[in-house]
């Protein structure tokens, strides 16, 4: 694990259909689907940069919200984070085999 990474919650509120399905495949492709409208992601400082800017091409600054939260080092134990319902559990960086 990249000890430059830091684990981000990002929700966002995005009022057209077009634009939500649009950020939705771009955060598949940068994180894991927490639920409806939150990914949880492990960045780097250069990929958190490189994601911001395709978030801002991808809404519409005046009508879209996008918070993005971090949740500190990716490398801690555990995030301080409290789950009511289904377990939290932290997206981990691992090996996949294809």
């Amino acid at each position: 694990m990249n000890r430059e990474e830091h684990l981000y919650m990002i929700v966002y509120d995005v009022r057209h259909p077009k634009r939500w399905r649009q950020l939705y495949k771009l955060m598949q492709g940068h994180g894991e689907w927490v639920q409806l409208s939150v990914f949880q992601c492990l960045l780097s400082p250069m990929r958190k940069a490189q994601l911001l800017g395709r978030i801002e091409e991808a809404i519409d600054l005046l009508e879209d919200h996008v918070i993005l939260m971090d949740l500190g080092p990716a490398s801690r134990e555990r995030p301080n984070v409290v789950s009511l319902g289904k377990p939290f559990s932290a997206v981990q960086r691992g090996v996949t085999i294809i």
